[in-house]
């Protein structure tokens, strides 16, 4: 772990014009390293050296299959380097030692999937009649902004510098301030695969301050966004005023309807990796439970025991898969989780289990459940953002999904049911753009994800990421005779 961080900026590391801004590991409380945090003025340094290489069509000029394999070759260096990441990003998140290798996989595999993709963006052509040849093109934008949040910082980096890159986009990454550290690796990656000087740019930055900066700037040409509501109108407010498409991925509060009819044993192994991977800081996390009045009581003895099998520590001690799980980000993300948590009970929920903050150094906070939640309770209606499920009753299944969609967030939704009638139906009821049927988070890279209502626009994962990052030109040409 080196003490001091620095940005990326046009193939050089490179001081912030803000200062510098103190990295604590959430497992401990202690100070780890200090990070360059970038201003204004350094992210306009990284928007103009990216907009440079866009307009040299260094990138863009290529042919798609070669950007596609060095795309590919960041993936590859990722996974070669996974211990180091690994334990840097366990040190700065939180997370387990083990759950950051996944982590990477993941990211790694973006880069894989897009990388393939690169050459498969094509156009078409359009019968005029006679006289006339017209087809269309698929054109990159240009400078793709893209502000990184800190549950994921190397998945979610990776989700969009992978799709912008194949589609031969230059990328400015804001990382977030609490997790800033290992997206050194993607500076790294791009200039062992051979890409251009400016062609990925990295940068920390205070969002009032740098991420205000990138979402305003009048040379970015796209910008993606992970993280909280407001943070994102702020952003797309900005980005309207130069009529600069956006893609906000902005949450959830998701939930999982069970049935029934439903498999309890595979639910409640579901329930261990839907609300406590990553201690709940997951934007599609199941952090709703809706089940059928018959097997309450069943299903809450199921998902209790769940929650009280797990070793909570810090996440550097945690390098083999197991039922473990580490801290939360910070100790004010935990604190605002304990609240929420406080507020519920005052309000008639009661704590089956967890609840409480850990008397340990670290940002630690017992895995939760609270039963008798209803719909109009704040923490039914909020994302906590925590390893806090909480657990409502339904009699039908008209009932059910009034109250799955009784949020403003649509990002995910699932159905827990032997019955395909059943599965279906609610599959076509749920306001989110994804529905999970009998395995939370089914699917992979190569399923597309995006929200109803507050939880964004824009689709990210699969092909249909793809057009996030081009814009269609339509060439008509008029022919002699």
């Amino acid at each position: 772990m080196k003490d001091y961080w620095q940005n990326y900026i046009n193939g050089a590391w490179v001081d912030g014009g803000a200062g510098r801004i103190d990295i604590i590991n959430p497992g401990t409380g202690e100070k780890i390293a200090e990070q360059a945090l970038a201003d204004a003025a350094d992210v306009d340094r990284a928007v103009m050296a990216a907009r440079a290489v866009h307009l040299s069509g260094a990138l863009s000029d290529l042919r798609p299959v070669e950007r596609g394999r060095m795309v590919q070759a960041i993936g590859r260096y990722l996974l070669d380097h996974i211990d180091e990441i690994a334990e840097v990003l366990t040190l700065e998140q939180g997370k387990p030692l083990w759950e950051a290798k996944i982590e990477i996989n993941g990211a790694a595999r973006y880069f894989e999937y897009y990388g393939n993709q690169a050459e498969t963006v094509e156009g078409r052509s359009i019968p005029l009649g006679k006289g006339y040849f017209d087809f269309t093109t698929h054109e990159p934008f240009g400078v793709s902004a893209q502000i990184i949040p800190w549950n994921y910082p190397v998945e979610m980096t990776a989700r969009s510098l992978s799709a912008g890159l194949a589609t031969g986009n230059a990328c400015v990454i804001k990382t977030p301030e609490l997790t800033p550290l290992t997206n050194a690796w993607f500076a790294h990656a791009a200039e062992a695969v051979g890409l251009p000087k400016g062609a990925v740019n990295i940068l920390c930055g205070l969002g009032h301050e740098a991420g205000a900066a990138l979402s305003s700037h009048p040379h970015v040409n796209q910008i993606v966004f992970t993280g909280s509501v407001p943070t994102g109108i702020a952003i797309a407010s900005a980005a309207a005023k130069n009529v600069v498409p956006c893609v906000l991925e902005l949450g959830g509060k998701s939930a999982a309807i069970v049935h029934d009819d439903a498999d309890l044993d595979a639910f409640e192994n579901d329930v261990r990796w839907g609300i406590y991977f990553n201690a709940g800081q997951v934007c599609s996390a199941m952090s709703r439970v809706i089940v059928h009045d018959s097997v309450h009581d069943a299903l809450v003895e199921r998902v209790t025991g769940v929650a009280q099998s797990l070793t909570v520590k810090p996440g550097i001690e945690q390098p083999e898969f197991g039922a473990t799980m580490g801290a939360m980000v910070s100790e004010a993300q935990r604190d605002r989780a304990a609240g929420m948590i406080s507020d519920a009970v005052s309000a008639g929920a009661k704590v089956a289990t967890g609840g409480r903050k850990m008397n340990i150094p670290g940002a630690f906070l017992e895995p939760t459940v609270l039963t008798d939640v209803t719909p109009d309770m704040t923490i039914a209606n909020e994302e906590v953002f925590g390893p806090v499920l909480s657990v409502m009753k339904f009699s039908s299944d008209a009932q059910a999904i009034e109250i799955a969609n009784g949020t403003p967030y649509g990002l995910v939704g699932g159905v827990f049911t032997r019955d395909i009638d059943r599965a279906t139906t609610a599959a076509r009821q749920l306001r989110a753009g994804q529905v999970f049927v009998n395995e939370w988070f089914a699917g992979g890279v190569e399923t597309p994800f995006g929200g109803y209502g507050k939880s964004g626009y824009g689709r990210e994962k699969g092909r249909e990421a793809l057009w996030n990052y081009v814009q269609t030109k339509n060439v008509a040409i008029k022919l002699k005779g």
